[in-house]
């Protein structure tokens, strides 16, 4: 394995003036937002999605990885382009987030650990957006905004569950307002949201300040600019707002920037990442968390359609272990030779090609081989993959043959990937709520038909009359089923999708339907990976993959 080169050649191998960039160490960096090329030529954007995600894990970011690598191979100047991973799933039960074996992007411990600050900016200025807030309540600084009508919540990057629902302001009245509340994630900030989307500084400013808070007695939202501290967050946000520059194993410039939740928020990297990389590079690789039901979708309509950041190619990844699961195999037979199994679970597959050529795209199917699948298993899924309409499936190896093991879908990539795409989206950007979520139902999840909540439809005729019924849907439902019940694996028709109640993220800019409960701070698994993890005597992580 290859030393990591110095962060400032890696810059200056990808374009960048190494002068330009904010050296946070040897082999990281900040780049600032000046660096962003806004004329001349521009890469392809290559967008890798999975199938839909089982107890296994698929490898999307080690696919994603491994591709940057084989098109390196083939003599293009390529970058990648990722979420951080967010501290909570890597002490619980995920463990690292920056890809696996040979397909890796490095400094691997910096950047699953604190990196650049990033995350602790988000969460320091979520918290104090929350004492702003809960200060404006004691102090009756805004009219008729009480304790009841607060809805911002406090943030921790610890997957602890005793912090979800918590009673605050206990102690009298010095201590007030007494109200119930709770923690979520960072990941699931709006603040991360919101930076993540954000264009540039200027905008940044735009969604923190629309960013709603709470609402009066009178039903009127509160704002950050209602509070007038919108300043304020932003001298928190000045740096995080410049992605993140590291390497791949193979020297591939990599750009790792902020770190959405997939299921409340959109799961996807910055919009500032992406546009920085394709004025330097002739591919861009990026990723969207969960299954192309959730990540790809919610790429298209909230991150690519306002952003004109349509990709070029779509790479679905799929794996033996996971068709295998959707065809109904315990999570402990998956190891076990079993083409039957590939073939009914590969309905799931088949869906999900269909759904990414719903939008005009060309998709390969990157099968992401492991050392227990038969070539006959492999076989089946290609075939399906092929039936379905995928312009290419191939295996992939880079997970122990790095670069080497991910040039034949380079090759397919490549030899897909258009210029201009016809891109053909769900569903128009001006049209209503319920015709949206009708829309991603039926035609992304195979739904018959949509119910609503009592308190779903009354909060949604309030939001329509708020001025928020034309935004893009951001849906919030389990990522391990097409449908709204995790146990229905494969391809579920014919069931009725509930929404339960109804959200919005004014600052981010879409509304959140809720298909059933969705936890925004995770619990600790019985064996949490915190416990693999140490500190060698030379002072390196160990355990952290």
């Amino acid at each position: 394995m290859a030393p990591m080169k110095p962060i400032t050649q890696i810059a200056e191998d990808m374009g960048l003036d190494p002068k330009a960039i904010i050296p946070y160490g040897h082999y990281m960096a900040k780049v600032p937002l000046e660096a962003i090329r806004t004329e001349g030529p521009r890469g392809k954007l290559i967008l890798v999605t999975g199938m839909t995600p089982t107890p296994g894990g698929e490898g999307k970011t080690t696919v994603s990885v491994g591709l940057t690598q084989g098109l390196a191979k083939l003599g293009y100047r390529p970058v990648v382009t990722l979420r951080q991973p967010s501290l909570g799933p890597v002490f619980g039960i995920k463990g690292g987030g920056t890809g696996g074996g040979l397909a890796t992007v490095v400094p691997e411990d910096e950047i699953n650990l604190h990196f650049t600050g990033d995350m602790h900016a988000v969460a320091s200025a979520h918290n104090l957006l929350a004492a702003l807030v809960d200060n404006a309540v004691y102090r009756g600084s805004v009219p008729e905004f009480e304790a009841s009508g607060v809805e911002w919540r406090r943030t921790t990057d610890a997957s602890d569950r005793a912090l979800r629902q918590v009673i605050m302001g206990m102690g009298g009245s010095a201590n007030s307002p007494l109200r119930e509340s709770g923690f979520d994630i960072v990941a699931a900030s709006q603040i991360m949201a919101i930076l993540a989307l954000a264009s540039d500084m200027e905008d940044l400013r735009r969604r923190v300040e629309r960013t709603v808070v709470g609402m009066t007695s009178h039903g009127q939202p509160v704002t950050v600019g209602d509070l007038k501290v919108t300043g304020a967050l932003l001298t928190l946000l000045r740096h995080a707002i410049n992605p993140n520059l590291v390497q791949t194993l193979e020297g591939q410039a990599a750009l790792v920037h902020t770190g959405p939740f997939g299921n409340i928020a959109h799961g996807c990297g910055s919009v500032v990442a992406d546009r920085l990389a394709l004025g330097y590079a002739d591919y861009v690789v990026t990723e969207a968390g969960f299954g192309a039901d959730l990540g790809f979708e919610k790429f298209m309509h909230i991150k690519a359609r306002p952003n004109q950041l349509e990709p070029s190619a779509v790479v679905l990844v799929a794996t033996v272990r996971a068709l295998k699961w959707h065809g109904g195999v315990a999570a402990g037979d998956l190891t076990a030779h079993n083409e039957k199994a590939v073939e009914e679970g590969a309905a799931n597959l088949e869906h999900l090609v269909g759904v990414v050529r719903r939008f005009g795209l060309p998709v390969v199917v990157a099968i992401n081989r492991f050392h227990t699948d038969t070539d006959g298993e492999v076989s089946v899924a290609k075939s399906h993959a092929l039936a379905a309409g995928a312009q290419a499936a191939t295996e992939v190896r880079a997970f122990l043959e790095g670069g080497d093991g991910a040039v034949k879908l380079a090759e397919a990539v490549t030899g897909v990937a258009t210029s201009s795409p016809n891109v053909s989206y769900i569903y128009p950007p001006d049209a209503p709520v319920e015709e949206k979520v009708n829309a991603l139902a039926q035609e992304v999840y195979g739904a018959s038909e949509v119910s609503w909540s009592p308190t779903a439809r009354r909060r949604l005729q309030r939001f329509e009359s708020l001025g928020w019924g034309k935004l893009p849907i951001c849906m919030a439902k389990t990522p391990l089923s097409l449908s709204h019940d995790p146990a229905l694996r494969g391809r579920p028709s014919g069931f009725v999708f509930p929404i339960v109640d109804i959200r919005v993220s004014t600052g981010a800019g879409y509304v959140y339907p809720l298909a059933g409960r969705i936890e925004t701070l995770p619990g600790l698994p019985s064996k949490p990976r915190a416990l693999d993890m140490d500190v060698d005597q030379n002072g390196n992580v160990v355990g952290l993959g």
